[in-house]
């Protein structure tokens, strides 16, 4: 049985597996439902990581989505991603996964962005505290 910060490690696990993945219907509707036993812990442990600062690994975890984020709207254009339909975020998906060198060096370029808006971020933190 699991205790404690083996839990979370788990749980950590599953929301970062979201990011490059296209699900089946069936493995979504599974996904849909450990989450759902799983939020109150998620919540929880992310109140708690948001008064910490993020380690290095996270903030590259941070780019990495960030840059994801922009090839997406490039893509998409004006469309809005939950607008597509499933077929069409499959499609998307394949598309970002075939520019993943491209995701990299865009995340290695906001980096240093997305480490001043974490000190950013954390000084705020202080100033309520």
């Amino acid at each position: 049985m699991l205790v404690g910060k083996a839990i979370m490690k788990t749980t950590d696990d599953l929301v970062e597996d979201v990011i490059d993945e296209v699900l089946s219907k069936s493995a979504r509707m599974k996904r849909s439902r450990l989450l759902k036993v799983k939020s109150f812990q998620i919540a929880r442990k992310r109140k708690l990581a948001m008064k910490k600062k993020a380690s290095p690994e996270k903030l590259k975890v941070r780019a990495l989505k960030k840059a994801r984020e922009l090839i997406t709207k490039k893509i998409l254009k004006n469309r809005k991603k939950s607008d597509l339909s499933l077929s069409s975020r499959e499609q998307l998906e394949k598309r970002l996964s075939k520019k993943k060198a491209v995701i990299k060096r865009i995340a290695k370029k906001i980096l240093p962005k997305v480490r001043s808006a974490e000190t950013q971020r954390i000084a705020k933190l202080g100033q309520k505290g």
